[in-house]
């Protein structure tokens, strides 16, 4: 049996997932895509809430999109009408104590320049401090031979107190949803690599969406899917995978009967997998490498004011300091980006462990009073209603030398994609997309072997650590 011919089973409609599957239908593969819940998306889904269609978190795109942006637009979504593209920066309000630095349209690395020489907020040691990081960074290849937590890699950069609380907190925790004192340093560096060290300033941009985080890719590409002749099941819950013979069984929540197919995607989120890999004897070791992550949640408090209610810009950061009964980091003008939305704003909580405790009301509350403190503006403690969603396992800790499983596994024709694999980025939607086209490449590379070859060669890549990325 060649490639072409392989009938796949994709366990999970996130972005691996749909990314996974409209690589393999590409590939020429027969997929058949199954998700639990009733619409695409994953964690990066929509929610009904007072008749607003709401994500259940903002996203923001930052540096090194490039698959996600190809495989967009191979589903038939439009870039321009989907996002707000804006340079990268990091913009306080105006009346508060923090800074403006912003990317100019410049070339690279003009655009850095520029903004460095521009940007409010920051005294002379503190530029000098930015210029000698961003000139190590280049010069070490934004990677460390031994890793290390983010705030060890800041002193010994001897980064100032407040470029590292303006700057480098924020953009980490953004970026790994990880406090810098547990973050890894590595990750950090190759998130910093692909967008303040990009060699292309558009590269670097920011990317905000305009549409629902479900819109942008995992719905037109189930219905992408569909078109091409593929199998989009719904509401359908992968109980059990099991090898029988050449073929995998698939059980099926519920009283389906099992379906069989030649080879299966698990992407599904790591504990997830972990259950399903648990009883396969070849899998154990797998399956308590992912059992073990630690997982960090999101906060998204949605605040509704009146109509017209505007910030100058599609976005700000927040200076949080929880000891001062301030969470929010980033705030989003939601009218901005979609005229629907008018009036509503978006606060943004990573590395929300401690926030998410609190009682919702009172962390809505206390967002609200730090808005109006910090534009200078008393109404916005005041909104109309709020609406607070946290996604408790929203992303793995990414904390320093931690290891992530590859693609391949001891067991052919059974791969995993998510976020979480062997990757040097965190766990962001560009991650998700990369890992489904590695279980994509892995699925292809399994099916051109002749069978009586392909139980040996898949279980030497998994053994020898073989992540195709």
């Amino acid at each position: 049996m060649s490639a072409p011919e392989l009938r796949v089973a994709v366990a999970g409609g996130g972005w691996a997932g749909c990314a996974a599957a409209v690589e393999l239908a590409r590939q020429g593969c027969h997929v058949t895509l199954f998700e639990a819940a009733r619409s695409l998306g994953g964690r990066a889904r929509g929610v009904e809430v007072r008749g607003v269609e709401l994500d259940n978190g903002q996203h923001i795109l930052l540096g090194a999109y490039r698959e996600s942006l190809r495989l967009m637009k191979r589903v038939g979504v439009d870039e321009k009408a989907a996002f707000l593209r804006l340079p990268v920066q990091m913009r306080y309000p105006e009346e508060g104590d923090g800074m403006d630095f912003a990317a100019s349209r410049l070339p690279a690395p003009l655009h850095l320049a520029l903004a460095l020489l521009r940007a409010k907020g920051l005294n002379r040691a503190d530029k000098l401090a930015l210029a000698r990081f961003n000139s190590a960074g280049r010069w070490m290849g934004w990677q460390l031979n031994d890793d290390c937590t983010v705030l060890e890699l800041l002193e010994r950069f001897d980064q100032t107190e407040r470029l590292t609380r303006l700057m480098w907190r924020p953009l980490c925790i953004a970026a790994l949803n990880t406090p810098p004192e547990r973050a890894s340093a590595n990750v950090f560096l190759a998130v910093l690599r692909d967008s303040l060290g990009a060699s292309r300033r558009a590269a670097s941009d920011m990317l905000l969406p305009r549409l629902p985080m479900g819109a942008l890719f995992p719905e037109p590409a189930g219905a992408w899917l569909e078109r091409q002749g593929h199998a989009v099941r719904l509401g359908v819950k992968v109980a059990g995978v099991k090898r029988d013979g050449d073929d995998w069984l698939v059980e099926l929540g519920g009283e389906a009967p099992a379906e069989r197919f030649d080879a299966v995607v698990l992407a599904t989120p790591a504990p997830v997998s972990a259950a399903l890999l648990a009883p396969l004897p070849e899998a154990v070791a797998l399956a308590g490498q992912l059992d073990a992550f630690t997982h960090e949640p999101i906060a998204t408090c949605y605040l509704q004011y009146a109509p017209g209610t505007r910030l100058a810009l599609p976005f700000y950061a927040l200076l949080d300091d929880p000891a001062a009964n301030r969470w929010g980091q980033f705030v989003f003008d939601r009218a901005q980006l979609d005229p629907a939305q008018d009036g509503l704003l978006a606060v943004v909580v990573s590395a929300a462990a401690e926030a998410a405790a609190l009682p919702r009301e009172q962390l809505a509350a206390a967002i609200a009073s730090q808005l109006a403190q910090d534009f200078g503006r008393p109404e916005l403690a005041t909104p109309g209603w709020t609406q607070l969603i946290t996604e408790k396992r929203a992303t793995f800790s990414c904390t320093p030398g931690l290891v992530r499983p590859g693609n391949t596994t001891a067991l052919p024709g059974l791969v995993l994609a998510g976020d979480y694999t062997a990757s040097d980025y965190p766990a962001t939607l560009e991650t998700a997309v990369r890992s489904g086209q590695a279980a994509a490449t892995a699925i292809r590379a399994y099916g051109a072997l002749p069978r009586e070859k392909r139980s040996l060669s898949h279980a030497h890549g998994a053994a020898s650590g073989e992540s195709l990325r």
